[in-house]
């Protein structure tokens, strides 16, 4: 496929008039600068940019976006919030889980975004009881991305106890309960599934310190990287002043000072949130190459904190967002939420920009998308030969971006605010949306409906 965009964003810059080749695999075989397209190739309508990796996901938690935003008591926080998702979560079965997926993943593709890492640790029925199929609903997430055309990171979690010191679990997230053998067979089931799909990829995740302790993950880490050497592993880590608090009196130790000293960080590792760290901390993941996982709309949304970019970035620190939660599925509203916290805190502007890199939305897209895509252990995160042909097209034709060339183009996208401005997207070299629209979305959100009636009533 010959594919020709008036402007096309690359990791050294724009290309003015640009011929992309595409091969069947969907990888990219050549760029080259032009203002005469062959004959046949296809034209599109706006400036292209690479499509942004979406580094963290639970799926189902785009089902409660916006039923949280009430008065509980004077200390809501994110413990009170996660009793709320507990009691939604009993509610879902495998089939809902997968509806819910289905809309939430074209969601995400309208929105920017062409791959997505699910961190998925729903694992048993509501009653906690083991499916037959431990990859039950497994099955249903990568369907989900199948039909819709998203390309997928499954990500199997680990979740073994309640709390820091091995306190057993409690009812509420016997949904959850796995340990290290269970979480690689569903690896494996899917691992087997992606034989044959080229864009799914497939590692595993430890929930959190305090549901897995640093032998277990060892475990895991272990077994993935037998089967994978380069398959991703993820971790929530210091979300919370709290979890800080637990692990500072279980350990001595604050979580990724542990996390640093117990397993070998390296590129592999993705740190989700990551939002409370001392310096030493943001040093020990910025040297390790390991990717902080950063989800501003969640984490703001929770009251969770602010992370420390500038001091991340000087190390030369690698990042990438994700929706988590939902309640945005918008990937430039995500970065410009990440600058516009790190500004409120810092008073000044035009954070993630540096002398070398002085348009603070391209940064933040070209550094975000490399980040995601490191994360998710795929060929992507920048518009170049041999990488895979994941892209967004925005409508050139949008008063957003009247008069505007280069860089501004993706400022714009960031900061100008405008919905609308994703016109088609691309994954592995196969448009999925086109002119804003998804062929599956009326079916999808009309099924979505008939789920969340059901569970809400």
């Amino acid at each position: 496929m010959d594919l020709y965009a008036p402007s096309l964003m690359t990791p050294d810059g724009w290309i003015d008039g640009c011929l992309l080749t595409i091969g069947a695999d969907g990888t990219i075989q050549a760029l080259a600068p032009t203002d005469r397209p062959p004959p046949g190739a296809q034209r599109v309508s706006g400036p292209v940019l690479p499509g942004m990796p979406n580094l963290h996901s639970h799926a189902f938690q785009r089902a409660m976006a916006g039923l949280t935003e009430r008065w509980g008591s004077p200390t809501d926080s994110f413990w009170t919030w996660r009793d709320l998702m507990y009691r939604f979560v009993e509610r879902l079965g495998p089939e809902e889980v997968g509806t819910i997926a289905r809309q939430l993943y074209i969601e995400c593709l309208k929105g920017g975004y062409t791959a997505v890492a699910e961190f998925h640790y729903l694992h048993n029925a509501p009653d906690g009881a083991s499916y037959d199929d431990p990859a039950e609903i497994s099955h249903h997430i990568l369907s989900a991305a199948l039909e819709t055309g998203i390309a997928l990171t499954h990500l199997p979690v680990l979740y073994a106890y309640g709390g820091f010191g091995e306190i057993p679990l409690g009812d509420a997230q016997r949904r959850f309960r796995g340990d290290p053998e269970r979480i690689l067979r569903i690896g494996e089931w899917a691992a087997a599934q992606a034989a044959t799909a080229p864009a799914i990829t497939v590692g595993a995740a430890a929930h959190s310190l305090r549901a897995a302790p640093p032998a277990l993950i060892r475990e895991l880490q272990t077994g993935l990287h037998a089967r994978n050497p380069g398959a991703p592993i993820h971790i929530h880590i210091a979300e919370q002043v709290k979890e800080v608090e637990d692990c500072l009196f279980w350990s001595g130790k604050r979580p990724v000072a542990l996390l640093g000293e117990e397993l070998d960080l390296d590129r592999h590792w993705c740190l989700v949130h990551a939002t409370h760290l001392d310096e030493a901390e943001t040093d020990i993941i910025a040297a390790s190459g390991a990717v902080a996982g950063l989800c501003p709309t969640t984490e703001a949304n929770l009251g969770d904190g602010l992370f420390p970019l500038p001091r991340f970035q000087g190390q030369n620190g690698v990042f990438g967002v994700g929706s988590d939660s939902h309640v945005c599925r918008d990937a430039a509203e995500e970065l410009r939420l990440l600058e516009y916290g790190q500004r409120l805190q810092l008073r000044a502007r035009n954070i993630a920009a540096s002398e070398s890199d002085q348009a603070t939305g391209a940064a933040l897209w070209r550094r975000a998308a490399t980040g995601g895509a490191r994360a998710c252990g795929t060929p992507t995160g920048g518009l170049a030969v041999g990488k895979r042909a994941d892209l967004i097209v925005l409508d050139g034709s949008h008063t957003d971006l009247t008069a505007r060339s280069g860089d501004a183009i993706a400022d714009t996208l960031v900061f100008g605010g405008s919905k609308g401005l994703v016109r088609d997207v691309m994954v592995a070299g196969a448009w999925v949306v086109r002119d804003g629209r998804h062929a599956l979305e009326e079916e999808t959100a009309a099924a979505y409906s008939t789920v969340l009636k059901s569970v809400l009533d």
